[in-house]
């Protein structure tokens, strides 16, 4: 009945829609957690979400989110401003996803006594298979703050690590390091699309 799930979710892939998970990459590296605390990386699981956030008592939530504010800017928010914050202006299918499982859970029951969404205004959805964007990654520090905050409040204080990140395997995983050596240039991948296509389209516009 205590324990509290740290979530991100979102798709590193494109861009700042990764800036959940990149929020739980950071945590998992920097912090060993107590036992009732669960650090996940949601990514575009969906209703598969349902679960462990029904289990959990509170739920942290990590995620870029369109509020129509300034690229870069940083949001917390509370209770029911959450589904309203992530239905308003979908920028993705895992939001429409991630309103329903926010639905199901409080249908089915015996969810969450309180969920927070910490959540970035993305600067940047267009680069496919690209990384996050110069007011996304500068928002990093800030949410991690903001969460912190909030997880104190509720009185969990991590214990800072001091060994390597591949003794953390989650952090390991998502490693943005390792993900900006190993992707192709924007130009090699064509990440903002196919220059050939976009040039037929263009040809065959009315």
């Amino acid at each position: 009945m205590d324990r509290v799930l740290i979530l991100g979710v979102g798709n590193i892939l494109w861009a700042d829609e990764g800036f959940g998970p990149r929020c739980i990459e950071a945590l998992a590296a920097r912090f060993d957690w107590p036992e009732s605390v669960e650090l996940m990386d949601g990514g575009t699981q969906g209703l598969l979400l349902i679960e462990p956030i029904q289990l959990a008592r509170r739920v942290l939530l990590f995620d870029a989110i369109d509020y129509d504010l300034p690229p870069g800017s940083l949001h917390v928010a509370r209770g029911a401003e959450i589904s309203t914050m992530i239905g308003a202006r979908k920028m993705s299918l895992h939001q429409a996803t991630m309103q329903d499982v926010l639905a199901c859970t409080e249908m089915l029951g015996g969810g969450p006594e309180e969920i927070v969404l910490v959540g970035v205004q993305p600067a940047e959805l267009e680069d496919y298979g690209g990384s996050l964007s110069a007011p996304a990654r500068a928002q990093l520090e800030p949410a991690l703050a903001a969460g912190l905050a909030e997880l104190a409040r509720w009185g969990i204080v991590p214990t800072p690590r001091s060994g390597a990140v591949d003794d953390a395997p989650l952090a390991a995983a998502l490693s943005l390091d390792a993900y900006e050596a190993g992707r192709p240039s924007a130009e090699a991948a064509c990440r903002v699309g196919d220059a050939r296509v976009l040039a037929l389209a263009a040809s065959t516009e009315v």
